[in-house]
């Protein structure tokens, strides 16, 4: 049986993980087996570049933090090496940074599951949404969208206006 000491520590570090994975918009679970150091500090620097924190957590610490919560759904996939990436910010860095370098790795790295928005997210959701451009480039297709909506208003526009000026025949 574990000391006094050391439980309390554990039930902090649990009711911690559980704080924060109810505080952010999403997280992704990721068997990290198979990186090398070399790769997993690239990696966790951009996800520390995306405001994305990470950390390799035991299945049992992280099935009591989603124990009665509604990322229950995720008990499933808490087998073998376990790390977790949680979002507070954007929802889609986890997803897409994680599913880069799951590609990358031929099956030695990959996505368990995660949750967005409340939501337990399946395996083929997460690599959807990993697919999705970020945030500014969501922007920049909008601004794209509205430049080309106005300009072919101001050009149907200039055709009323000339067919207006024309003289009648």
């Amino acid at each position: 049986m574990p000391s006094e000491k050391i439980l309390s520590e554990k039930q902090a570090f649990v009711a911690e993980l559980r704080e924060k994975l109810l505080g952010s918009v999403a997280g992704v679970v990721v068997d990290y087996k198979g990186i090398n150091v070399a790769n997993d500090t690239k990696l966790r620097k951009e996800l520390r570049e995306a405001g994305v924190e990470y950390a390799v957590v035991k299945n049992t610490m992280l099935r009591l933090a989603i124990k009665d919560t509604q990322y229950e759904g995720m008990m499933d996939s808490l087998k073998g090496s376990t790390a977790i990436a949680i979002s507070k910010e954007d929802p889609i860095a986890p997803a897409r940074i994680l599913n880069k370098y799951a590609e990358g790795s031929k099956g030695a790295f990959s996505m368990k599951s995660g949750y967005m928005d409340g939501s337990v997210m399946s395996l083929d959701e997460l690599t959807a949404i990993a697919k999705l451009p970020d945030y500014k480039g969501m922007l920049s297709m909008f601004a794209g969208a509205l430049k080309s909506t106005i300009g072919g208003l101001a050009v149907a526009m200039q055709a009323y206006v000339d067919k207006q000026e024309e003289p009648a025949a």
